[in-house]
């Protein structure tokens, strides 16, 4: 037997998924400092045999638990900010405010003016500004102006109905009020380049591609993310296996703090790398992203849970005995100083905790087992 041998692969399994394992009882005699194998009766009352064997490695005590254990993935990831939006310039002007890199701007504010005007920020997913919108008018970039209205409380649910997608009085006086604000012409109408449509409440400025001062570009002015926290992970194709959208994560920061997390997609594209295996990238949304702090396209590690396993019998991984036949053993020490080997089928490996899900015949939690000597 030999207890330093490589670890056997691991048996693809259900979550809750478990194998049942039969076995042999071997007892083993103390004899000269070692211990020897001699032929005696198991617990399902088979008679077995194996040839004499010594061992004069130093021993320890451990003991059989049952207890949860996972199975983790850890990976290298970027702490980031989700979404890449350019800010398109539909306005002519002269650049006369920017926003700093970093800035962040919510829904309804001023992005940047041109003219000494302002360019406001309004939510909106489904098409960006083209063209200018009027009383009358119809079309999906009308109805996100009347949802941006009245997300933004110019208008009621009652008065202004947010599906709308049309231009109606409603939209006319939320619009004037929104203007009387910033200092524009109240025509309820908005001209093309007064505002910029963008699938978030808040962004963060990354880029600035616009001077102070200067004439204002037509095409993007600048560049900006949401300010949703998230850490992208470049996964190795042949690590995918076992993991799944809502899997939970920890991830473990520069600062050494770990915080909470799930996978909230998996990419269906793999990008060939320079060198090394395929990847795909595997987004994870942070539970707490308070715990991160300002750190951008910061370097952390992440464990991911691919799979679990509850109330389980577990042992230390160094408890594992090779049988000579084939498989693996546990030696519990029983009453009296008697060893006894016991035959054991392996589930979950855990490997941040060093435990192995056993089952096997005779196996029960609180055994005590005998493991390499630290």
């Amino acid at each position: 037997m030999d207890r330093d041998v490589p670890r056997p692969p691991q048996p693809r399994r259900r979550r809750r998924g478990r194998a049942l394992a039969g076995g042999l009882v071997l007892i083993v005699v103390a004899a000269g400092g070692g211990y020897a194998l001699s032929t005696m009766t198991g617990p399902g009352g088979e008679k077995n045999g194996t040839a004499g064997a010594t061992s004069n490695v130093p021993t320890a005590l451990a003991t059989v638990e049952q207890k949860k254990l996972t199975s983790q993935t850890r990976v290298n990831g970027t702490l980031g900010y989700a979404g890449l939006y350019e800010v398109v310039n539909r306005a002519s002007g002269t650049v006369t405010k920017l926003p700093a890199v970093g800035q962040v701007i919510s829904q309804g504010r001023v992005l940047y003016r041109l003219d000494g005007k302002p360019v406001i920020l309004l939510r909106g997913a489904a098409v960006p500004a083209y063209r200018a919108l009027w009383r009358t008018m119809k079309g999906t970039d009308v109805r996100q102006l009347n949802a941006a209205l009245v997300e933004l409380g110019y208008a009621k649910k009652s008065t202004l109905d947010p599906k709308s997608n049309y231009f109606g009085w409603p939209t006319y006086y939320a619009l004037k009020k929104l203007q009387k604000k910033y200092g524009l012409s109240q025509t309820g109408g908005l001209e093309l380049g007064q505002a910029v449509f963008l699938p978030a409440k808040q962004i963060r400025i990354t880029k600035v591609n616009a001077s102070y001062g200067a004439t204002a570009p037509s095409g993007a002015i600048m560049e900006a993310s949401s300010t949703d926290r998230h850490v992208t992970v470049a996964l190795e194709t042949s690590q995918l296996t076992g993991i799944r959208v809502g899997d939970k994560v920890t991830v473990t920061l520069p600062t050494l703090k770990e915080t909470p997390g799930r996978v909230a997609s998996i990419g269906t594209v793999a990008k060939k790398a320079s060198s090394g295996s395929p990847t795909v990238d595997v987004r994870i949304k942070l539970s707490r992203p308070r715990d991160t702090g300002r750190l951008d396209q910061a370097p952390v590690q992440v464990a991911i849970v691919s799979a679990s396993a509850d109330d389980v019998l577990a042992v230390p991984v160094n408890a594992l005995l090779a049988l000579a036949g084939g498989g693996y053993a546990i030696e519990v020490v029983e009453a009296g100083n008697v060893h006894k080997l016991y035959p054991v089928t392996l589930g979950l490996f855990d490997d941040s905790a060093g435990m192995v899900e056993i089952k096997g015949a005779g196996v029960t939690a609180g055994q005590k087992i005998v493991v390499p000597a630290a």
